[in-house]
């Protein structure tokens, strides 16, 4: 019986553990740089238009992919103005976000291959490298009224989306 107590003693589990920590931390394989910033032109009263050939620049947004298919590009346009002089009435917004420049020939299908839905545009990232996009933004206030003396400014979203 002795024999058998010692023997169960040495297969007796451990009751001692220590659990040893892991860290690590993840760098974003994709960057976003804000390249040019949009300034809305005013060429009739009631519009406000980023376009060139209304006064407007079109703000461009740059996302560097350094590792290819592993994300995607989610861009917006504005549909409300961050600050403006207090309105009365109704704005209708309108926009399209287009592939303005590329560092890769691969990468001129994305205009054809992005999806749409309300005020974003989605694009897959496929190959690394820099893609440029421009945002146009227009602003329609209500049924011929004139937009009240003021600055008016609003924020395009871009974000860049690990799949």
């Amino acid at each position: 019986m002795k024999k058998l107590a010692l023997a169960l003693a040495f297969c007796s589990p451990v009751l001692a553990a220590e659990n040893a920590p892991i860290y690590g931390t993840v760098d974003s394989k994709c960057v976003i740089t804000m390249e040019t910033p949009g300034i809305y032109g005013n060429p009739s009263p009631s519009l406000l238009s980023t376009d060139p050939v209304n006064g407007g620049v079109e703000p461009i947004v740059r996302f560097d992919v350094l590792s290819a298919a592993y994300y995607k590009a989610v861009i917006s346009y504005p549909e409300q103005f961050s600050s403006s002089p207090s309105l009365s009435d109704v704005v209708n917004w309108t926009g399209v976000v287009t592939v303005n420049e590329v560092t890769d020939t691969q990468m001129s299908g994305y205009d054809a291959a992005k999806r749409e839905f309300n005020n974003v545009t989605e694009y897959d990232l496929d190959f690394a490298g820099s893609t440029w996009f421009k945002i146009e933004s227009e602003a329609n206030y209500g049924y011929d009224k004139s937009f009240p003396a003021g600055e008016y400014n609003s924020v395009v979203e871009a974000e860049c989306i690990a799949l």
